[in-house]
């Protein structure tokens, strides 16, 4: 496919995929809609890429919807015969794809932006970067795209609460000790910081990494120790039956030194 509103760059098992509308902060149009869309949801279906790594071009991530297209009209996908490309779907697609996306976040990622990195696995901002949920100040509901699931389990209620009803910004400092990212660095070494956890990732089975995934996301709906457990132990004998684990096994320094 060609994309005309997202850069996609291939780094072997690698996507670097790049929001590209730079004169807007990479505002989010129903044409990129569309385009993230198709990424994720052939991605689900792609096992040659392992990882994803999501920035923004130009001074920013991104600034949220493009207002100037007006508001994407509500889309009820159950009443839908199949799925549609939506903002609400595109973040799905990012949680059911099997490769973990990393999320460099420099500038501004608000509103709909703020979700596309609240949806990535990992986050690593900018200095410059900050965050806010701008739904509120738009005089909508703060609670969209599925904010009111990955915000408070990710900063906590009251971090949360706050950031949700207020729409204000969190910087890079306070987001780094409220766990919202993972590490800060300069802006120029945003990329730099991805190649540090690429690489230890690379080395990891593909099964064992995609299973590590879905199955955190799958314990993160569930409030039960044993039934977590139980999930656990299912998907680590499924990684033990593939070839590549027994390889890994065999390889690893612990059986050569033994």
């Amino acid at each position: 496919m060609t994309y005309s509103t997202i850069l996609l760059e291939h780094e072997g098992p690698v996507d670097w995929v790049t929001l590209n509308r730079p004169a807007s902060l990479n505002a989010i149009s129903h044409a990129m809609i569309e385009e993230l869309y198709a990424y994720f949801d052939a991605l689900t279906r792609n096992y040659a890429t392992r990882i994803v790594v999501l920035r923004g071009a130009g001074r920013g991530f991104c600034s949220g919807l493009d207002l100037r297209e007006g508001l994407p009209p509500p889309v009820a996908q159950n009443d839908a015969k199949e799925p549609s490309a939506s903002l609400p779907q595109v973040v799905r697609l990012m949680r059911a794809c099997p490769q973990p996306i990393i999320s460099l976040i420099h500038g501004p990622a608000c509103g709909g932006g703020f979700m596309l990195a609240l949806a990535s696995d990992i986050r690593i901002a900018g200095d410059t970067g900050r965050m806010n949920d701008a739904f509120i100040k738009l005089g909508l509901s703060g609670c969209e795209l599925g904010m009111s699931y990955f915000l408070p389990r990710t900063v906590g209620l009251s971090v949360a609460s706050e950031l949700m009803l207020t729409g204000n910004f969190i910087d890079a400092p306070r987001a780094l000790s409220t766990g919202l990212v993972s590490r800060v660095v300069p802006d120029h070494a945003l990329a730099q910081a991805a190649r540090e956890l690429i690489a230890p990732m690379l080395q990891t089975t593909p099964h064992g990494l995609r299973s590590t995934k879905q199955t955190l996301n799958q314990a993160l709906a569930l409030n039960d120790l044993g039934t977590v457990i139980d999930l656990e132990e299912r998907a680590q004998i499924l990684c033990m039956l593939s070839p590549d684990a027994r390889r890994q096994i065999t390889q690893s320094p612990a059986q050569q030194d033994g």
